[in-house]
């Protein structure tokens, strides 16, 4: 997109947007209670999804170029490690308090920073693993608490558990973002999106015979809600990069453990602990400094290309 069709103020409106989106599809989530198997909830988060998308595609004129790949592959191993994502964080989502769930959640940038190093060969400078190293910190210091009450028994164990579980998201969200940088060298943002949707919720249907329930109405209710508010945010993620550089919405993506903070104490009762808020101030300011850095660096390289004559 030209600099001149960049308008950062919308950009921000559609990153914030997105964020509630998802706030409220993991509101949804979570007031659909832990009985539904977490296989079974990605199944309704990632078909319901498609119904929003597949529209907003078609109203931009993309629904039948959408379906046109030149990496199935590629589009097959996004979904798988998406899903097993999505299994593990919802699992984690519906048995720990929504606050540490979502800032747990906040290591997956970190760890792709690492997984870009290691597998795509990204250069990676002192400062950059500096942050991720204080960020990781941060994420110790909000989970460690859970982790330690594998022996309790109950509550206790489930909340373990669930702390396990979002550590587990985490790392897979990292491998999938790597999966993602590799799709978009060759696919379309819009390709990209309508294929995740579909092979979530294809490959979801492998947990069946691991055991789905019978929801009742208000349950379905949520699950379907969940699977609309995830297609309507990935479409206001999509708008927000598109109005604005990634480094000018990024930031905006961290209004998401205020918003979790107030609907977790007003709908379920939980109250942040000091660990959780000392540990998500820690991680979220190492992830704002990894989105600065990479914002220097982008001017850094414009500004050569700027300088480099023609041939060069």
């Amino acid at each position: 997109m030209a600099a001149d069709a960049l308008n950062p103020l919308r950009g921000i409106m559609f990153k914030v947007s997105s964020v509630v989106i998802f706030v409220m599809m993991q509101t949804c989530i979570k007031s659909a209670g832990p009985d539904i198997p977490a296989g079974q909830i990605t199944f309704y988060r990632s078909a319901f999804a498609l119904v929003p998308i597949m529209a907003y595609l078609a109203v931009q004129g993309e629904l039948r170029g959408s379906f046109h790949t030149d990496s199935l592959s590629g589009h097959l191993k996004r979904g798988f490690l998406g899903i097993l994502s999505m299994i593990c964080g919802f699992y984690g989502l519906v048995h720990l308090p929504m606050p540490d769930a979502i800032a747990i959640g906040y290591s997956s940038p970190l760890l792709a920073v690492v997984f870009a190093a290691i597998f795509l060969k990204e250069t990676v400078r002192v400062y950059r693993w500096t942050a991720v190293m204080v960020g990781m910190v941060g994420v110790v210091i909000i989970s460690w608490p859970k982790l330690t009450m594998f022996e309790d028994g109950g509550m206790g164990s489930e909340q373990a558990t669930g702390a396990a579980a979002v550590l587990l998201s985490a790392v897979l969200a990292g491998f999938a973002m790597i999966q993602t940088r590799q799709l978009v060298r060759t696919e379309k943002t819009a390709t990209i999106v309508l294929y995740f949707s579909l092979t979530a919720a294809l490959f979801s249907l492998l947990s069946l015979p691991f055991g789905w329930v019978a929801p009742t109405a208000s349950e379905t209710l949520f699950l379907i809600g969940a699977g609309f508010c995830g297609g309507i945010g990935q479409i206001f993620l999509t708008e927000s990069y598109r109005n604005a550089d990634v480094s000018t919405v990024a930031p905006f993506e961290y209004t998401s453990i205020l918003l979790g903070i107030g609907i977790a104490y007003v709908l379920f009762g939980d109250v942040p602990t000091v660990a959780m808020l000392v540990g998500t101030a820690i991680t979220v300011s190492a992830g704002i400094f990894i989105i600065y850095r990479e914002h220097q660096l982008g001017l850094e390289r414009k500004a050569a290309r700027k300088a480099s004559p023609p041939g060069a």
